[in-house]
């Protein structure tokens, strides 16, 4: 998010330029123009600012509420006397005193210097001067600022701005001697902040007003923080629930398909039992045709059944004829002997031992 165009990255660059307090009045004013029109001008009354224009030996001054400015007096060189006599300062004072220059008071110049000298920019324009301009250092006032980079970043854009020193030294001393001193020299149509006083020459900040500026600034930068976060904290936790519920459903889910596929399992189970137990013969049907095709002097000892595996054993008149009997049988298959038949003497019947297959007849 961007405030306004006093907000750019190349000011926040020249932090060893600009002293903190500055800085925080910047951000101030930046914030202060996100305020509805009527607090704003609320808050330019409680601080408005002193605006002298000279024009030769005379003076206007403006009272400078916010973007407003009114006319509230005059001034001149040649009468003496405080200030204050020519227009009543407010009761809180004023929060500043400008001396707005006309623009063609002032020479402004692009030049490029190397990246290296960002930290010391005033310092190294200061020798500098005499040959970007036709002025020497001494004979000048002169400000500047970073408005961009050039070469791949190895080059600063740099704004400079010059006046002479004897276009308005004359007003510097005539407000110091009036009680009022000028903490600010600009001229019209000048970059934000722009200040050609010297660092020295411009009065120190009241440090109890600079800490309270500091607080208040401090706290609105907070509270806008925190009104631009309050929607992404609410998004984030609305996201949040969204992935719990969704991890709930996704537990769920997965135990509905284990209970699905356990269904399926016993499901599947019985219908398993069941098909094998359609598919496995009945022993009274088993019964019912050994009984209808094995001769009469035929009687069986043992009969045991298994998976369709059948064991007979017993005693018959005619037990060598028992095979091709039992091959006639619906569902019997591979009917034949497990040991020798064997006479006994005592009845004179044959003993047998057979062994066969029987599943359930297919239906005619």
């Amino acid at each position: 998010m961007r405030l306004s165009g006093d907000l750019s990255l190349d000011s926040l660059r020249l932090v060893g330029l600009a002293s903190v307090g500055e800085l925080l009045g910047r951000w101030r004013a930046a914030l202060t123009r996100c305020l509805p029109p009527r607090m704003r001008r609320w808050l330019a009354i409680r601080e408005p600012v002193l605006v002298v224009l000279p024009r030769g030996d005379d003076a206007v001054l403006m009272r400078e509420l916010g973007e407003e400015r009114e006319l509230v007096g005059a001034l001149d060189l040649r009468t003496g006397g405080p200030v204050s006599t020519t227009v009543a300062p407010p009761k809180r004072g004023w929060k500043e005193t400008r001396v707005e220059l006309p623009a063609s008071a002032v020479l402004l110049r692009t030049i490029n210097l190397p990246v290296q000298v960002k930290d010391n920019l005033r310092k190294v324009l200061a020798f500098e001067i005499d040959r970007l301009t036709p002025f020497q250092p001494a004979d000048v006032r002169f400000d500047a600022r970073v408005t961009g980079t050039a070469a791949r970043g190895a080059k600063l854009i740099v704004s400079l701005a010059v006046c002479r020193r004897d276009q308005v030294a004359d007003w510097l001393v005539r407000l110091q001697e009036g009680g009022t001193q000028a903490s600010r020299l600009t001229w019209a149509g000048a970059w934000p902040d722009a200040n050609l006083l010297l660092p020295e020459e411009r009065p120190r900040p009241r440090r109890f007003g600079s800490l309270i500026t500091a607080s208040l600034v401090l706290a609105l930068v907070m509270l806008i923080t925190a009104l631009m976060a309050s929607p992404l904290w609410q998004k984030q936790q609305q996201q949040q629930d969204l992935e719990r519920q969704l991890r709930r459903l996704r537990i769920q889910a997965e135990e509905v398909s284990v209970v699905r596929q356990q269904l399926e399992e016993a499901r599947e189970g019985s219908t398993v039992v069941l098909k094998r137990k359609l598919e496995q013969p009945r022993v009274t049907d088993l019964l019912r045709d050994l009984t209808d095709r094995l001769p009469d002097d035929t009687w069986a000892q043992t009969l045991n059944v298994n998976n369709g595996e059948v064991d007979l054993r017993g005693e018959s008149g005619q037990a060598t004829e028992l095979i091709g009997l039992l091959a006639g049988v619906p569902g019997i298959s591979g009917a034949s002997f497990r040991s020798p038949v064997m006479q006994v003497g005592a009845t004179g019947q044959e003993r047998f031992h057979i062994a066969f297959t029987y599943s359930r007849p297919k239906p005619q």
